[in-house]
């Protein structure tokens, strides 16, 4: 936009300066004003071209498109500089002086915007390119030339007297016929190679018409430029114009082309536009004007039959190139139509070219040795009468499908070959309708016999358990989720052998496999027609019945009785029961899913049947499933718990509940999982003794629980510390070392240590007192938790090295509209332990009245959310600020 705004007051001071020098009759004036403004123009323009090739030079870095748009920057650059000079030459040089430079600008200026023209992209994408185009403008400008010069000039030649004025009359007609033709004879990027085609003609014609015009009205050496006519004050203004508008046109068209690589095309490689060969006409012309000249007697001087000899040597040049390019064109042609013949020939594929009917209207030679089918037997035919009838139908659907605008189209089908036998087929097609040569569907037909063949061989080995013969997993599966696609629903057996195991042991591998066979036959003669049973793994099995589940059901109990029956072989006689899981398949999102569903209601069922003869039958159910994957989460995060910080203790005091001050704190174990959320002991710890975590675990406790009654201790607060142990813990061999180091490492006196032991998790009674015996020598104390819940006897309690008792709530914990006085046998649990020197703490405080029964049976410490909360040391803290602590 400022580009135009710019040009437009440029246009519009020429037009003024001319006007006004006109007016005063001062052509010196005039002069100066058209050569200021086409000089600033071409200056501005030039810039801007140049500045343009230096960004696609260094932001594309590709030097290509960066040489034309530099060389038409040159060409304006030169103009806008022997204008300039032609103007100050006109005030201060001799008369002569002003037109000998405009005309020596003109011929420098007019090859470079040539040069930077053919250079631009999609004008002239080859070196052939550009030398046709110059060869091509050199003829049509000669000849049109000669034409004038003949017609016109001969007679009236003081204008164009002297050979730099002819030298620059011919050069402008020449530069102007090649710009033309460049620009009309574009590949691509038409629009912008005719902008730059006419910007650079019209700068040419401009500076060639200015530099005339000054050497025409130049006078002697030496003397002023005269006064000039009213023609050369117009010629001064049109002069002008075109000096200023021809680097505008010029900008305007570099900066509409990009650097894309540009491709030789068909029209580079021929000598004609729009169908005529390009210098037919010119050279016509010029014959027409030659005869006309010797009709009417008009001699022909030296500067006719140079011309002349000129034209006719650039139309012989440039139709022997033409000659070359089409024999060049046509060996290239034939060397093309030999390697497709020869591939064609060579091919195993048979290619075949249908019309729109679907009639075969030409096949390759690959027909006849491939398929034994002559043209006389397939030309003339439907492709679908050829074809199987089974096939003919969907191949004709998806050959329509192609002929309306579908790509990627596959055939599969039977084609009967020149024997009568049927061909399995694979068939490509693609839509050459648009191609002129083709005209019709392109059909790539090959034998596939051998590899369907193959693939139905691999589909046996592959879908089909080599053992029992029954389908393997992966076609069960495969099958379980083609049925989950229909929608139509049925259900999925899974059993699975119980015991089997042992019978290898016990019988050897040949009796295990017989069972498998026995078992395999008895499983299809149980099924429908239609069901699929399937092995998937050494002595599990499924099926996939249509069956809906109630009917499933029915099946499953049959095939788990026709499994109960014995297997009996021979010396051998082998008793097994089939535990069977249920799922619906339109309780699954998948067919793995659907199989999960199944094998966690076998696994239901296995659970359900132990110390069972006849195995047991499982419908799924949601509850099966979330038990199972929560504890398979479990053990999934819980390896590792330790090092990753995820445990964490939480503390809950115990208080003399005469005083209501904290005595001690129990540590208790939380597990704060990141996804999981809070999981409590009771879920996890079973979890660790199975996958022996409990030791670490354990450990774990142990140290920050004494840890943190280290720092209670010395902060002043007395109070003793309880820890709880698993059985598995409390029976290891390292518990009592483990326990010591914790106590020396965080210095903590023994005593102030209490460790637990759940009443039901107590191991037998020789090991319990060893180890409570131990943990007493090392000065710690033992408690029994959770008392009144498990076995252990009150005459047991004599025996077993315990210093506190923790009863449990069910001891003390009046029933709903219990009026009478506290349950007795709190009572006797009390009196017993301070008989014994065992100290008592009631659990589970919640509300008042508990507070009131366990302190009227004589229990002197308390422990409950009545009195405090399980919390993080901080607030512990927090609460034994508000409370004096005293050592139990």
């Amino acid at each position: 936009m400022v580009t135009n705004r710019r040009t437009f007051w440029l246009v519009l001071v020429t037009a003024a300066a001319a006007l006004g020098a006109a007016a005063v009759r001062g052509p010196v004036l005039g002069l100066f004003a058209v050569a200021l403004a086409a000089t600033a123009g071409s200056l501005v323009h030039a810039t801007a071209l140049i500045r343009l090739a230096l960004r696609i030079h260094h932001g594309r870095r590709n030097f290509g498109p960066c040489r034309g748009a530099g060389f038409l920057g040159m060409g304006a650059l030169f103009t806008g500089a022997g204008v300039a000079a032609t103007g100050l030459c006109a005030l201060v040089g001799p008369a002569t002086a002003p037109g000998l430079v405009a005309a020596g600008t003109t011929l420098v200026a007019a090859p470079t915007f040539l040069l930077g023209l053919l250079l631009l992209p999609g004008t002239a994408p080859t070196v052939g390119a550009r030398l046709r185009r110059l060869l091509d403008g050199l003829g049509i400008g000669v000849s049109l030339f000669y034409c004038v010069w003949i017609l016109v000039l001969t007679d009236a030649r003081s204008a164009l007297s002297g050979p730099l004025p002819l030298a620059v009359s011919l050069s402008c007609c020449v530069a102007v016929a090649v710009a033309v033709v460049t620009g009309l004879r574009a590949v691509r990027h038409r629009p912008a190679a005719l902008s730059c085609s006419s910007g650079s003609a019209l700068s040419i014609v401009g500076l060639g018409g200015f530099g005339l015009l000054l050497l025409d009205h130049g006078g002697a050496a030496g003397t002023p430029w005269p006064a000039a006519s009213a023609t050369a004050t117009a010629g001064l203004v049109l002069t002008g114009l075109a000096l200023v508008a021809g680097p505008f046109l010029v900008l305007a068209g570099a900066q509409r082309a990009d650097d894309r690589p540009s491709q030789p095309h068909a029209a580079d490689e021929s000598g004609t536009f729009a169908g005529y060969p390009l210098l037919v006409g010119p050279a016509l012309l010029a014959f027409g004007a030659s005869a006309f000249r010797l009709l009417s007697g008009g001699p022909f001087d030296g500067t006719a039959v140079w011309l002349g000899v000129s034209a006719f040597g650039a139309l012989v040049l440039r139709e022997y190139l033409a000659a070359r390019d089409i024999r060049r064109y046509a060996r290239t042609l034939a060397t093309r139509e030999a390697h497709f013949r020869t591939l064609v020939a060579g091919s195993t594929d048979v290619a075949i070219v249908l019309d729109a009917d679907l009639v075969v209207r030409w096949q390759s030679p690959a027909a006849a040795r491939q398929f034994g089918l002559s043209d006389q037997d397939v030309l003339g035919r439907s492709l679908t009468d050829l074809l199987h009838p089974a096939d003919a139908a969907p191949a004709a659907e998806a050959l329509r499908a192609v002929l309306a605008g579908r790509q990627h189209v596959l055939v599969q089908a039977r084609l009967r070959d020149g024997f009568g036998r049927w061909r399995e087929t694979e068939s490509t097609v693609s839509d050459q309708r648009s191609t002129p040569e083709v005209g019709g569907l392109v059909v790539h037909v090959r034998d596939v016999g051998d590899r369907a063949q193959l693939q139905r061989t691999l589909d046996e080995v592959t879908w089909t358990d080599d053992q029992t013969s029954l389908a393997n997993r992966r076609k069960f599966l495969a099958s379980v989720a083609e049925a989950h696609s229909t929608g139509l629903g049925g259900s999925v057996l899974v059993l699975e052998l119980e015991r089997f195991e042992s019978v290898a042991d016990l019988h050897g591998p040949t009796v295990a496999n017989a069972v498998l066979i026995e078992a395999a036959r008895r499983l299809r003669a149980s099924v429908d027609r239609d069901d699929l049973p399937a092995r998937l793994t050494t002595a599990a099995f499924a099926v996939l019945t249509e069956a809906p589940l109630v009917h499933a059901f029915a099946l499953a109990t049959r095939l788990a009785t026709a499994l109960a029956e014995p297997f009996h072989l021979p010396g051998h006689t082998v008793h097994l029961a089939a535990a069977v899981g249920v799922a619906d398949l339109r309780d699954a999102g998948s067919a793995e899913e659907v199989l999960r569903h199944a094998d966690v209601a076998r696994r239901r069922a296995r659970q359900l049947s132990r110390g069972r003869d006849g195995g047991r039958v499982e419908c799924y159910d949601k509850s099966f499933e979330a038990a199972l994957v929560r504890r398979t989460e479990i053990e999934q995060q819980l390896p590792g718990v330790v090092e990753r910080g995820e445990l964490d203790l939480v503390f809950q005091p115990v208080v003399d509940l005469t005083l209501r001050t904290p005595v001690g704190a129990e540590a208790l174990l939380r597990w704060r999982h990141p996804r999981l959320g809070p999981i409590p002991p009771a879920e996890f710890l079973p979890v660790a003794e199975q996958l022996g975590l409990a030791d670490e675990i354990g450990e774990w406790t142990l140290h920050q629980a004494c840890r943190q009654l280290s720092l209670w201790h010395r902060d002043g607060r007395d109070l003793w510390m309880s820890v709880n142990a698993s059985a598995r813990q409390l029976a290891a061999d390292s518990w009592l070392a483990a326990v010591a180091t914790a106590v020396d490492t965080h210095c903590v006196p023994a005593e102030a240590i209490v460790i637990e032991v759940s009443e039901a998790a107590l191991p037998d009674d020789v090991l319990a007192v060893e180890q409570l015996a131990g943990l007493r020598a090392l000065g710690t104390r033992t408690a029994i938790d959770h008392f009144g819940t498990g076995p252990t006897a009150l005459a047991h309690l004599r025996r077993l090295p315990i210093d506190v008792l923790k009863i449990d709530q069910a001891l003390f914990n009046e029933p709903a509209g219990h009026c009478g006085p506290a349950t007795p046998i709190i009572d006797v649990v009390v009196g017993l332990a301070k008989r014994l020197g065992i100290d008592v703490i009631a659990a589970g405080l919640e509300t008042e009245s508990h507070v009131d029964v366990v302190r009227a049976a004589g229990c002197r410490l308390g422990q409950g959310f009545l009195l405090s909360r399980p919390d993080h040391a901080e607030h512990v803290e927090a609460y034994l600020e508000r409370h004096r602590t005293r050592l139990l």
